[in-house]
């Protein structure tokens, strides 16, 4: 067997190995649920600015707020408490009177299913199926009690607005017995970029003191698609340090018992954010650029309660003055325009970095930056990754070129090699000698067949982690049938892609990877014609691995995005054009027609015998 070969063998091998090992740890997911369920559990305690110790009373579990695992239920439920709506061209909801929070909300430009009319809904109240939301308050500090502050369960008072909307700001208030005026002012972008303003006032005669602070809680463990390559769970930036969590991660986290709960505390310094992630929705709490604050996760179990928490340094407030704290809170796609623009423009620090890139980062930013600007001329998600993979290739040809041209040259030596096969005999020393002078002395790489098909490993998982994360290519359509790049090729060889009314089995069945598509299909042909530009190999074991190679990758790739089939079929394209122009340029008109009849007399002959 010449080097070649092996080498091609190895190749093929390793290509084998990686897309296995990539089907068993992204298998086909299971229906996705929605995950949206907050909780309020409260914090036990909070370090101020002066290291004094602030007592946090926070949000509510079914109604209540957690106090060190003790869950108190309020006067008035919040299903009945009045509520301020909200509404911009991109999202409809309500804010709850009853603490003041932000637990209703539906994104209008979302649909939960292609072919669906239902919107969906990020945030819930307390009493859905699966709470969560976005609570507000202060701490007391000092002489203060929870009764002085307002709480999870306060009933606020609408001082100004009527409904929140773009340039529609509302301000709620709520005043204790001694003098002490609490208003929270909340107004909405054209996006997803809620700001919360909260204000003391005291009238009081003595200084007071407290910490304003901000929840996000969700009930309950979300259901999350069970892909590796896929993150779902806490996000959280401590200054320059990116921080990823799983729910069964954060529900294994060490009881801290200051807090209460299972929990994880960091100090931020200068810039931070916390909050929780899906893998196209997320809901984050952000104060503003260079305020430090204490950045905390927690899990508690009693009560199945997700929770993370911003909490600003403890403040004075003397007899008549106030105080004012303004912090973010972004609830709603993972655009990456939206989160560029709140990065760049109101300066939160590598927000970008809440999008789940992978470990290929450096591969995936670029390469997402790249097809949505063409996204942005071409108006088509399918042709822009089509031109992506052009460019792609075209930036890989010179490596290419060089790879092609060695194995053209490779062939012109086949004569040589069969002569140093017949002096060298059984002698696997003297024939290893003799072909390695043979390459030395006509400047051949061996290996060189092999970089190309390693260097495209990286990219071709980066453009799966783009096309599987990313929201902007969610429901996003190509042409004719495929309606959705993120998804598989919805026809079927099972029903003659829709001429029978038979329905192929859904995605999750063991059956399922009969259900070719059209883009498979297409993709293992791609492959075969591929092989085609060279004879099929003398050596049987080699001749067997290369002639069920394209149809095995066919139902490997069966399942996955369309869009990364599309770009599997447009590299193979591209690649087979390539190779057969540069085999032309050194004197060597690939055979395409005459390799095919001659795998099939080859298939004849076997047969008969």
């Amino acid at each position: 067997m010449d080097d070649q070969n092996k080498n091609l063998i190895l190749a093929v091998v390793l290509s084998g190995i990686v897309l296995l090992t990539w089907t068993y740890f992204f298998p086909a997911p299971e229906p996705v649920i929605d995950p949206n369920a907050p909780t309020v559990q409260q914090s036990v305690a909070s370090q101020g600015a002066a290291g004094d110790t602030i007592a946090l009373a926070p949000p509510s579990t079914d109604a209540g707020i957690t106090t060190n695992g003790a869950v108190t239920q309020p006067a008035t439920t919040v299903s009945d408490a009045p509520r301020i709506d909200i509404e911009t061209d991109r999202v409809v909801g309500s804010i709850s009177l009853i603490g003041g929070r932000i637990d209703d909300l539906s994104l209008k430009d979302y649909k939960t299913e292609l072919d669906s009319d239902e919107i969906v809904t990020l945030l819930t109240p307390v009493g859905s199926d699966a709470p969560y939301y976005a609570v507000y308050g202060w701490a007391p500090g000092g002489d203060l009690t929870g009764a002085d502050v307002p709480s999870a369960n306060t009933e606020w008072s609408v001082e100004s607005g009527t409904a929140l909307g773009l340039d529609a700001p509302v301000t709620l208030a709520w005043e204790n017995d001694s003098g002490l005026v609490f208003r929270r002012t909340i107004s909405i972008d054209k996006d997803y970029l809620f700001t919360i303003t909260q204000s003391v006032e005291n009238k009081g005669a003595d200084a007071k003191r407290m910490a304003a602070y901000g929840i996000v809680a969700r009930h309950g463990t979300p259901e999350v698609s069970r892909y590796f390559v896929l993150h779902e769970g806490l996000v959280r930036l401590t200054d320059k340090t990116l921080e990823e969590a799983d729910y069964k991660d954060i529900a294994d986290y060490d009881m801290v018992a200051r807090e209460g709960a299972q929990a994880s505390v960091a100090q931020v310094e200068e810039n931070g954010w916390v909050g929780f992630t899906d893998k196209n929705w997320m809901t984050t709490l952000v104060p503003q650029p260079g305020q430090s604050f204490t950045s905390v996760v927690k899990y508690v179990a009693n009560s199945e309660i997700y929770q993370v928490e911003s909490r600003l340094p403890a403040q004075t407030i003397e007899p008549g003055a106030s105080v004012e704290n303004t912090t973010y809170l972004f609830a709603g796609a993972k655009e990456w325009e939206a989160i560029k623009r709140y990065q760049d423009e109101v300066g939160i620090y590598h927000f970008v970095d809440s999008i789940d890139w992978g470990w290929f980062f450096f591969f995936t930013k670029p390469i997402f930056r790249l097809l949505h600007a063409l996204n942005a001329i071409i108006g088509n998600m399918g042709w822009s990754i089509i031109v992506l993979t052009l460019i792609i290739k075209g930036i890989m040809f010179p490596l290419a070129y060089k790879s092609y041209v060695s194995m053209a040259r490779m062939k012109e030596l086949q004569p040589e090699m069969e002569k140093l096969k017949e002096e060298a005999g059984d002698d696997r020393e003297k024939m290893q000698r003799g072909m390695m002078d043979l390459y030395k002395k006509n400047k051949v790489n061996p290996a060189s067949g092999c970089l190309p098909l390693i260097l495209q490993i990286p990219v071709f998982f980066s453009l799966y982690k783009v096309i599987f994360v990313t929201i902007e290519l969610r429901h996003a359509p190509w042409l004719g049938w495929i309606r959705d790049l993120s998804a598989p090729d919805p026809s079927s060889i099972l029903n003659l892609f829709g001429l029978l009314s038979f329905t192929p089995p859904e995605p999750g069945s063991i059956f399922a990877i009969l259900s070719l598509g059209i883009l498979p299909i297409v993709l293992g042909i791609s492959m075969w014609l591929q092989q085609k530009l060279n004879p099929a190999p003398t050596d049987p074991s080699q001749k067997m691995i290369m002639a069920w190679m394209p149809w095995v990758f066919m139902f490997m790739l069966g399942s996955f995005a369309s869009g990364l089939v599309l770009y599997w079929i447009a590299n193979n394209t591209i690649t087979f054009t390539q190779q057969y122009l540069i085999m032309r340029s050194h004197g060597h008109k690939p055979e395409v027609l005459g390799n095919i009849l001659g795998s099939l007399r080859s298939k004849k002959k076997e047969d008969a015998s």
